[in-house]
């Protein structure tokens, strides 16, 4: 099997629902990131570039029909380069790396981009279509987040709880107090706030219609306290302790990476910053999808034959603070373990699904690059009931 290299890369700024991005197209917005690895790499030959793989949760508008390849064709590349759209909901940006990584590996191409894209503030509302014809009465469905068009054996075997009441389940099956998840919430944000001059060395700012560009991360809050956390109302159960506060926010983005092997590093004259040593996926119960990282980081280090104490740093996805704390508390971390989301993670920076996963592994190569560390862990849950998990190496 043949090494894999991460080369580049590059995201734009994260959005808030209806904020700095909501007026760019998702299809222009997955072509950016793309755009920008074209401009730093200009003497590459671009037409040898063997396919691009983006991770995209929603396709149910401006991202339907494949918005992989309508951002090749809105990028600039070569007409005649392929693309593909992939789909693990909250993981898809993470399954497209990983899905390049694996065809690098087994000598079927050479040189990829791969990344992920989502527009939540510009997910579409649909309406079913009833023995193929439209029905005014039919109940549509906001696809920003969430289930719809449920199969009744899926509701009566799995339920369908809400992402905000998997993150309850585990709050309360575990004892993981309010109190707990708004100090982790506060951390991700003093942490993201403070990390605005190391990410901005990932982030291609935006330009926008009205000649203004949008250059970083428009989710983190300077001005919050555990006081203005604590004072927010718990929506999703009485008595409950998730909030607005300590959940990811509803977001906008987009992410693409340069992956290489060998070969084609030095062929083109590429510096890799991280090797990508692996990806593992698991399942586990809809109801508590957020301990999904869990089984896939166990399955993952297994495969590798590395252990979490190897890990210099570690980017697991902050769905919730109380998915986060179950996950770091069965791992035996601690609640503020210094190597984990060092930067800040999606309750602080947002989560656009189909992107965060590329976000991840772009953030924690360059936190492992800056460390000088050995390993990197990238993991994150999936609605539904999965999780995926990333191991980098140091080149």
């Amino acid at each position: 099997m043949r090494e894999v290299f991460l080369c580049d890369g590059v995201r734009t700024p994260i959005g808030r629902f209806n904020g700095a991005l909501a007026a760019v197209r998702t299809d222009d917005l997955a072509a950016l990131p793309i755009k920008a690895l074209l401009a730093r790499h200009a003497s590459l030959d671009w037409a040898a570039l063997d396919e691009v793989v983006l991770g995209c949760a929603n396709q149910a508008g401006e991202d339907n029909r494949n918005v992989a390849r309508m951002a090749v064709l809105l990028s600039g590349l070569p007409v005649e380069v392929p693309a593909v759209t992939v789909n693990r909901l909250c993981a898809s940006g993470m399954e497209a790396v990983a899905m390049a990584a694996r065809a690098i590996r087994t000598g079927e191409v050479e040189l990829v981009i791969a990344g992920g894209v989502e527009s939540m503030t510009r997910a579409p509302v649909v309406l079913p279509k009833v023995n193929g014809k439209f029905d005014p009465t039919a109940e549509y469905f906001d696809t920003t987040i969430g289930w719809r068009f449920v199969n009744p054996v899926i509701r009566e075997k799995f339920g369908t709880d809400s992402m905000p009441e998997t993150a309850e389940n585990l709050a309360t099956e575990r004892g993981i107090a309010r109190a707990d998840q708004d100090a982790y919430a506060l951390r991700s944000h003093q942490r993201a706030v403070a990390a605005r001059g190391f990410l901005a060395g990932e982030i291609v700012p935006v330009p926008l219609a009205n000649g203004t560009m949008v250059t970083q991360d428009e989710h983190p809050r300077a001005d919050t306290s555990l006081e203005k956390l604590a004072s927010l109302k718990t929506p999703f159960r009485t008595p409950g302790t998730i909030t607005a506060g300590n959940a990811s926010g509803v977001n906008d983005g987009a992410c693409a990476l340069l992956l290489a092997s060998a070969d084609a590093v030095k062929r083109y004259g590429l510096r890799p910053i991280a090797r990508l040593l692996g990806s593992a996926s698991a399942g586990v119960a809809p109801r508590v999808m957020g301990i999904g990282p869990v089984p896939a980081t166990r399955k993952l280090l297994v495969r590798l034959d590395l252990t979490l104490a190897q890990m210099d740093n570690v980017e697991l996805n902050e769905a919730f603070a109380a998915q986060v704390l179950a996950v770091t508390r069965e791992f035996g971390l601690p609640d503020d373990a210094a190597h984990v989301n060092p930067n800040g993670g999606a309750i602080a920076l947002g989560h656009p699904l189909g992107m965060t996963g590329a976000r991840l592994v772009l953030t924690g190569a360059r936190e492992m690059q800056r460390r000088g560390g050995k390993f990197a862990l990238c993991t994150l849950c999936v609605g539904v009931g999965q999780g995926q998990a990333m191991v980098l190496g140091a080149v």
